[in-house]
């Protein structure tokens, strides 16, 4: 849970500081925000905590390459939000759905079980919820100032596709879903009464032998539950064979844990399954359904939703991989191109010995007023809340 929580977080929160150990210090004006130097440090961290997680053998030199971007990041996400205001995104409701989200893949029953896990690590719950808002409303407005002009043609898929067929080489490998029908267990047998005794001849006491029709009837037990367990799975599959949904069937019938998923196992490489299932599925095309096959856990049926053949699939199979590759490559010089406009619209000041990584020569420094040395404070008062965590 903790793991999750910690991926989760885009931004790292520090533990509290005492009030007398922090002074906070304006680095740099945006319009109307302001950026701290313990929020500058505090993106350092976490860059030091992101790199070494990506590449331990190479942290020190990735957090070298990267820390002169920490403050253009703070920058670029400053403007976004205000632009996000601008368009009338507050990211309410995509919130809610995240959060609830989060809730189900940590298997929390509730939102005030997510709320005390977030705060069991430190976090002020609003401080989280804010950072994940802020995240949400960044990705909308990226999406639709910058990916909505985005354009791919035919003709780059091709070319990306030549060029990077070596890449796109991949092993055979087949997608299963499942519907597994296991035996039930025999009803619990009667409390065993304790065995009679007799004296012996030396006078001690002899215990007299169990019942030996006990073994034998639980034995009878277990083969019909077996019995009942086959003829169910045979059933199913003639309801698959004329028709049914295999998935719903999965949903309603499935004893696996797979049954929420439609029975969804996932996808399986050669020699990733026992070699009886290997042959059988591997032999199957895409959308064929298995006979009730025998195992372990009891009797299953098999569908391959997909098979992929080993080599270099057509282009028609990786087109969707292919234009989100040639998105993203195509999105960071737009988004970049983007944030230095919004930069050129704004206000932005620096204080000394900090450097935006992403200026441009064409921003123009705010001229400061009394109302901005107002507004000012007032946004340090409200990070200082935020930072201290202490009520002002």
């Amino acid at each position: 849970m903790k793991k999750l929580l910690l991926t989760i977080i885009a931004a790292a929160f520090l533990p509290p500081f005492a009030a007398s150990q922090v002074v906070e210090e304006i680095i740099t004006r945006v319009n109307s925000q302001i950026i701290t130097r313990s929020e500058f440090l505090r993106s350092k961290d976490q860059l030091k905590e992101d790199v070494k997680q990506q590449d331990p053998a190479n942290a020190d030199k990735l957090f070298a390459e990267r820390e002169k971007d920490v403050l253009r990041d703070l920058i670029d996400q400053q403007l976004l939000l205000e632009k996000g205001k601008d368009l009338a995104i507050s990211g309410d409701t995509d919130l809610i759905k995240r959060l609830d989200q989060m809730r189900k893949d940590m298997k929390l029953d509730t939102m005030e079980e997510l709320e005390k896990a977030a705060t069991a690590q430190g976090i002020s719950y609003e401080d989280f919820k804010q950072n994940l808002r802020n995240q949400i409303i960044t990705q909308k407005v990226i999406g639709e100032e910058v990916g909505s002009h985005l354009s791919i043609t035919k003709e780059e898929e091709q070319q990306f596709y030549d060029e990077h067929k070596n890449e796109l080489e991949q092993p055979e490998s087949i997608r299963l879903n499942e519907i597994l029908v296991a035996p039930q267990k025999p009803a619990a047998e009667a409390a065993v009464k304790p065995a009679s005794t007799t004296p012996d001849a030396s006078g001690t006491a002899a215990e007299s032998p169990q019942n030996p029709d006990s073994e034998a009837a639980k034995q009878a037990a277990e083969v019909a539950a077996l019995a009942a367990a086959e003829a169910k799975a045979n059933d199913l599959l003639k309801q698959i064979r004329a028709g049914a949904s295999f998935e719903e069937v999965a949903k309603k019938n499935s004893d696996g844990p797979s049954a929420a998923q439609g029975g969804d196992l996932g996808a399986f490489k050669r020699g990733s399954l026992a070699k009886e299932l290997e042959d059988k599925t591997f032999a199957m095309k895409t959308g064929e359904v298995s006979d009730v096959i025998r195992t372990k856990q009891g009797y299953v049926i098999l569908k391959v939703t997909d098979h992929q053949m080993a080599g270099i699939p057509p282009l028609k199979v990786v087109e969707p991989r292919i234009q989100d590759a040639l998105y993203y490559q195509k999105l960071q010089p737009a988004l970049r191109a983007y944030l230095t406009k919004l930069r050129e619209d704004a206000y932005i000041d620096y204080k000394a010995g900090y450097v935006d990584s992403g200026a441009s020569p064409n921003q123009t420094k705010p001229i400061e007023t009394t109302t901005a040395k107002a507004s000012e404070a007032k946004n340090l008062k409200k990070k200082k809340k935020k930072v201290l965590g202490i009520p002002l």
